[in-house]
């Protein structure tokens, strides 16, 4: 199943087909992806990335994708791995309180934001002990969300051309008008002379391709002026597939309608019997994330998962 065909599932299971809902589909289908990664570990939500340790810097920045470790490495000159065990940050500080210590890194710990002054340059990062006392080539095996089913969501926006005699000012959450596709919204920016000055991207929508050109009502900058626009620089899963849909749709379709019908304010039975649907489809998507994937399994790092409640008739 690919996103056009979900689209169009979610439109013909729940019979509504307002705007205001179609626009609202990018989002139930992104929560449903979230909720079924989080509940099983399929093979595709792990990724290897290497790096390298920087001589004296006992912090290594975390990919920006990043979510949880499975492992973290050293890579000898040899080619061959040592593993990193994993430690609570109180202890690499306690075993190695001097700036000084030294030495191959043998432990690893989750640590806060790297900023600069005021700006976050990442979100995590690892604290290392001992501090690396050479540059070392590393390997990371993570957790991390693989990109959405969702099609021609917008990524990047490209060089606002600012138009004229707009109301200055700066309009939270405007929708973004024309191009190929729907829902994009922005925060615009408009200065003392009337001339839009950025576009914020707040959510990328969905259906949009690479060259369209956005614009927006006056209405929504304040009820005057025109010629602003801006292009779509760059989108995600222009083709609108994904090893989720391709593989275990059932489980994605009754997710998204379980968001779908939340988001409606649906009948409690309606709710009901597409979360039970959405667990029988779980069952089948577990025993291969979660069973057969994993079978004589040796990764200390992976996640224990309990088994999915079992839907038990009432006699």
């Amino acid at each position: 199943m690919n996103y056009a065909a979900l689209y169009n599932a979610l439109i013909a299971y729940t019979e509504n087909r307002s705007s205001e809902f179609a626009a609202q589909i990018p989002v139930f289908v992104q929560q449903a992806e979230q909720r079924i990664y989080n509940t099983i570990q399929f093979p595709t939500l792990r990724k290897n990335v290497t790096g390298i340790t920087s001589q004296y810097n006992k912090y290594l920045s975390c990919p920006t994708d990043f979510l949880s470790v499975y492992s973290l490495a050293v890579i000898n000159v040899d080619g061959s791995y040592e593993y990193l065990l994993n430690k609570d940050v109180n202890f690499i500080r306690q075993a190695y309180p001097s700036p000084t210590d030294y030495g191959t890194p043998r432990y690893y710990a989750l640590f806060g934001p790297t900023t600069s002054g005021a700006t976050i340059t990442n979100e995590l990062s690892f604290l290392i002990g001992p501090t690396p006392d050479a540059s070392y080539n590393v390997e990371l095996h993570y957790f991390y969300y693989p990109e959405s089913i969702v099609q021609g969501t917008i990524a990047t926006l490209g060089t606002v051309t600012g138009g004229t005699t707009y109301t200055a000012g700066t309009y939270e959450n405007v929708e973004l008008t024309g191009g190929s596709g729907s829902a994009a919204y922005a925060t615009i920016t408009v200065n003392s002379s009337g001339v839009v000055t950025a576009a914020t991207l707040l959510s990328g929508g969905q259906f949009y391709i690479v060259g369209d050109i956005l614009s927006a009502s006056s209405s929504t900058l304040g009820g005057a002026g025109s010629g602003f626009s801006v292009p779509v620089a760059t989108i995600s899963n222009a083709i609108g597939t994904s090893w989720l849909g391709d593989n275990f749709d059932s489980v994605l379709l009754y997710a998204a309608l379980v968001e779908a019908y939340t988001y409606m304010k649906g009948e409690a039975d309606m709710v009901a019997l597409y979360n039970q649907k959405y667990m029988e489809a779980l069952q089948l998507a577990k025993r291969l994330g979660d069973g057969l994937e994993r079978s004589d399994a040796y990764r200390s790092g992976q996640a224990r998962l309990a088994p999915l409640p079992q839907n038990r008739g009432v006699k």
